[in-house]
């Protein structure tokens, strides 16, 4: 299983991003999809979720409304719209999927700084 993130980088408050994460190893189509994101000195924090086949969401109540999940089954990928950026988004985005035998499984992360 490999997850690789990408997308990430530093935007003014208000601005958007985009961060993928190009996923291999396993059936990418049979799985759920989140994207998790860490700042410094606080827990990881699950952002957004996406189920396999992608009709259905779910979002962190801090994001709910300015981020978007979504993703391309053909292209083995997973997206994160993010727009309306406050500084508390500013942290490193990971990638991440969880396999029933074998756990979880995550990306390096992206860095995503929001700061003017």
């Amino acid at each position: 299983v490999q997850l690789v993130e990408s997308g990430g980088g530093l935007v003014q408050p208000g601005g958007f991003l985009r961060p993928s994460c190009a996923a291999s190893g396993f059936t990418f189509s049979s799985y759920v999809m989140r994207w998790y994101r860490q700042s410094p000195g606080k827990e990881r924090e699950l952002v957004a979720g996406i189920s396999s086949g992608g009709g259905s969401t779910n979002y962190a109540n801090s994001v709910k409304d300015r981020f978007t999940i979504s993703r391309d089954n053909a292209k083995n990928t997973v997206y994160l719209q993010m727009n309306g950026l406050k500084p508390e988004d500013t942290a490193v985005y990971y990638c991440n999927v969880w396999m029933v035998f074998s756990g979880d499984y995550w990306g390096q992360g992206t860095q995503v700084t929001v700061s003017s």
